[in-house]
């Protein structure tokens, strides 16, 4: 018998019940975390992925960081990117998840700059340039991070075995060596594939056609959408997905969310001559996938113009839907339609989550996708068929000419997660002369619940074109069972108004200093009007609170927690007190830790909360220079090493405020 081996010390802060319940929880967490191709392994500690994993789950194993000292958080370091007060078109925002992989963190910034730093200290490692044109005017002028490929073929140590995988917002593609921040001599054209050449409708100017999404990675391919602008033409820029070898990045597949083919089955739901030549229908948010089973899973948008669909009469089938598809060849294996016939901009903003669930006692492959339109579907992820009822119920029919809005949509049986309906007595105000205000702003407004159509009279759009559910997306707690979500509870302003009208309409704006919206709407008999309804005060007519965090429980289809997210006094103009349960609009998603908590900035105030995901209780926020409209991380730098939390935060003006830094929190 050994006399020198090490004695195992009882801590006795073992017999605390928090403490077994949080090791409990932790050991039944790893059981559901996905397991990553083998190609595309990684360790816990690190964060390899926009969603943490290509099923983007958000949810890392980590559990130095607790509910029980989550309170000691402090700003590890600082690392700004200098573009805060860079001139360009129209403002941009930092909104990059950064991910670590072996052993450096990447992310990137609007303008092009790729940026590796230590992870540990936020030192910098190198700098990459795509130099993007600043004078351009993008519209979502963003970029939201960076993926990854191992090239397993290549000897270690070699360049380009690791590639950094960016798309930038000028629509370009780039491979980068990890190592050095180079270009891939080998991947397309000097590391660089054109995103903008071989579209069905392309682009009529640079604008019209950008990338802010990290593209995903499946194998040894590579696969992603576009950002098209809203509201310009019918026949806008198209939206195909496409993909790419990760080695020589030589164009594999394509797959168009409007149907080219007659034989296809989707091909009928879109009705009229010039149906067929519609575009958008884009995937611009983040795509989900699934390698052991070849399986990319892809949000489609609106298709164009997205307030008026007299020329693609319809169901329009594909757009507005969670597709399904083969990852290495781009065939068509399901699809779910989340709204028929889109007249409200009801993007799948929210990137889907590929998680299993429980279900009459057994584990099931699922999707979760959150919608703009308030609801939360959870597909079967084989099939596409519903996990939870779906039930397709009558709305409001269109009263524009040569309009036909579908009878039918469909609403999931699982409690809405914002309003779907405010009353036009119900709108709000600070004071008696706010509420007056919003109320006779939008009389006269057809006002029926969601999907109330646009109209000529002007339509009150619940929940707005931001959300509900947002781009922000959500997280997954499975020892819980809960779909953690951010929400905004606003309402959207919208009129079509006939063309010949238009001048005169916006010029009255011009004249009372109304913050609207104008778009063309080409090949439309209508020009739309569009603002988020406000009072004089600023703050949104909706009941507060504005924002919310929302967790949802796959148990019982309701909520199980509902939160006010964050403040917002820049909306008022004024210095009186903001109360904490008005919650705050809010844009960036959360994360869950195995230890029990949910992070998220998102708010227009300036900080990083965490929240305790089984009560939806905050425990702690960590003041950041801007406000964090981004989705958060966690790692940790090395094996044994701190747990460390980072957001991105800043813009270079707006709403958010003005900032470019990323901050990393750590215990001390």
């Amino acid at each position: 018998m050994r006399t020198d081996a090490p004695r195992i010390r009882v801590r006795h802060e073992w017999l605390d019940p928090a403490c077994v319940m949080r090791t409990a929880r932790f050991l039944l967490l790893l059981a559901w975390v996905p397991a990553p191709a083998a190609a595309q392994a990684a360790p816990a500690e690190s964060w390899p992925a926009y969603g943490h994993d290509p099923e983007g789950t958000r949810l890392s194993p980590l559990a130095d960081i607790t509910p029980a000292n989550v309170a000691r958080l402090r700003v590890a370091w600082r690392y700004s990117t200098g573009e805060a007060d860079v001139k360009a078109g129209r403002p941009t925002s930092l909104e990059a998840t950064p991910i670590v992989v072996d052993g450096t963190l990447y992310f990137n910034t609007p303008l092009g700059r790729v940026i590796a730093l230590d992870p540990e200290s936020g030192a910098e490692r190198w700098v990459f340039d795509a130099k993007v044109n600043r004078n351009r005017t993008f519209g979502d002028w963003v970029a939201r991070g960076v993926s990854s490929w191992l090239d397993q073929a290549a000897p270690p140590g070699s360049a380009c075995r690791r590639r950094i995988i960016v798309a930038t917002v000028d629509a370009r593609l780039l491979a980068l060596d990890g190592a050095t921040g180079r270009p891939c001599a080998g991947f397309g054209a000097g590391g660089t594939v054109d995103l903008r050449r071989g579209l069905r409708n392309r682009p009529y100017e640079p604008e019209e056609y950008e990338e802010t999404s990290p593209p995903a990675v499946v194998n040894d391919m590579i696969i992603v959408g576009s950002a098209v602008a809203d509201n310009n033409r019918t026949d806008a820029a198209s939206g195909e997905v496409r993909a790419y070898d990760a080695r020589t990045g030589r164009l594999r597949w394509t797959w168009d969310p409007v149907p080219q083919d007659p034989r296809d089955p989707a091909w009928g739901t879109w009705q009229g001559p010039r149906a067929h030549r519609t575009g958008a229908a884009n995937a611009w948010s983040v795509i989900a996938a699934d390698p052991a089973r070849d399986l990319v899973v892809i949000p489609t948008g609106s298709p164009s113009v997205d307030y008026f669909g007299g020329a693609r009469l319809g169901d329009d089938r594909y757009a507005n839907s969670v597709v399904a598809l083969r990852a290495s060849t781009g065939k068509l294996l399901w699809a779910f339609q989340t709204v028929h016939h889109d007249l409200w901009d009801y993007d799948n903003a929210s990137p889907p989550a590929l998680v299993d669930v429980m279900k009459d006692g057994r584990t099931v492959p699922a999707v979760l996708q959150a919608t703009k339109a308030g609801m939360l579907f959870v597909l079967d992820r084989e099939t596409g068929r519903p996990l939870w009822p779906v039930e397709e119920r009558a709305v409001p029919a269109s009263d524009v000419p040569g309009e036909r809005a579908s009878p039918t949509q469909p609403f999931s049986a699982i409690e809405p997660l914002s309003p779907l309906r405010v009353p036009s007595e119900s709108l709000w105000g600070a004071d008696a002369a706010d509420r007056a205000a919003c109320r006779d702003h939008v009389a006269g407004f057809r006002n029926e619940g969601v999907f109330t159509p646009p109209s000529v009279r002007g339509t009150l759009a619940v929940p707005s074109n931001i959300g509900g559910a947002h781009w922000g997306g959500l997280a997954y707690d499975p020892p819980a069972g809960l779909v953690i979500v951010p929400v905004n509870r606003l309402a959207t302003a919208v009129r079509l108004i006939p063309r010949a009208d238009a001048p005169a309409a916006h010029a009255r704006d011009m004249a009372s200093r109304i913050n609207a919206e104008y778009t063309d709407m080409r090949g439309t008999p209508y020009v739309l009007r569009r603002e988020i309804l406000r009072s004089p005060g600023g703050l949104p007519c909706t009941p507060p609170p504005f924002g919310e965090l929302v967790a949802v429980s796959l148990a019982t289809g309701r909520a199980a927690w509902r939160v006010p997210l964050g403040g917002a006094p820049r909306l008022r103009g004024d210095s009186a007190a903001y109360p904490s349960e008005w919650g705050s609009p809010n844009l960036g998603g959360p994360i869950v830790t195995a230890s029990g908590l949910v992070f998220i900035g998102a708010a227009l105030d300036p900080f990083l909360r965490a929240f305790d995901a089984a009560t939806g209780r905050e425990l702690w926020k960590g003041a950041l220079p801007a406000g964090g409209k981004a989705t958060p991380m966690t790692y940790r730098a090395r094996a044994g090493g701190r747990q460390f939390v980072v957001i991105a935060a800043g813009s270079s003006g707006g709403p958010w405020g003005k900032g470019d830094e990323l901050v990393a929190f750590a215990l001390p």
